[in-house]
């Protein structure tokens, strides 16, 4: 064989192949590193995605607020902080029922107490409801027919029921803590 059937392997240029390859590789580690770089970018963003929606909303309103600078602005007023209070109730499970004083007819009322206290005061009242339902009884005995059915009649003796069931748990517990008297039925025969 002749050497001119050979390919001329001397002007073809040396290499080529390692730098093709060096080429892919450092584009690779480019891409990957920018990939990584903006992944790492958006994924450290300090706000959930709900708190971003509200920081957009009211980004949004702050706008539209400053774009509407043709009325008086609303300033936003403080608000007090002011302690609230969970209100626990109780009923007595059966209606109390007594004469009145110097009539024939008789009263018959369901009876819940509320308090702004702990649950320690409703045990108490459980604890002593047969004391509770004796001194409401002697309450509502000692009104007559006309205070009863007066005008503010019914409160006078929510109160006084409360200042009697206030009494007996002082007396008996150190601390009363009923705050109201509700009359579930309210029956006068």
């Amino acid at each position: 064989m002749s050497d001119a059937a050979l390919p001329d392997l001397d002007g073809r240029p040396k290499g080529g192949f390692f730098k093709k390859l060096i080429t892919w590789l450092l584009a690779t580690i480019v891409l990957a590193g920018a990939g990584f770089g903006a992944g790492f970018y958006y994924a450290d963003a300090p706000l959930s995605p709900s708190q971003e929606v509200l920081r957009l909303i009211e980004k949004n309103a702050a706008d539209a607020a400053a774009e509407e600078e043709t009325g008086p602005m609303r300033v936003p007023r403080e608000m007090p902080q002011t302690e609230q209070f969970e209100t626990s109730y109780y009923e007595f499970p059966d209606a109390l029922t007594t004469n009145l004083k110097g009539s024939r007819r008789f009263l018959q009322v369901g009876v819940g107490l509320s308090t702004q206290y702990d649950a320690t005061v409703i045990a108490n009242v459980e604890r002593h409801a047969m004391a509770l339902r004796s001194d409401m009884l002697g309450v509502m005995s000692g009104f007559t027919e006309e205070e009863v059915e007066a005008e503010g009649g019914r409160d006078q003796l929510s109160t006084r029921l409360k200042d009697a069931i206030n009494a007996r748990l002082l007396e008996l517990e150190g601390f009363g803590g009923i705050e109201d008297v509700f009359f579930r039925t309210f029956v006068l025969q």
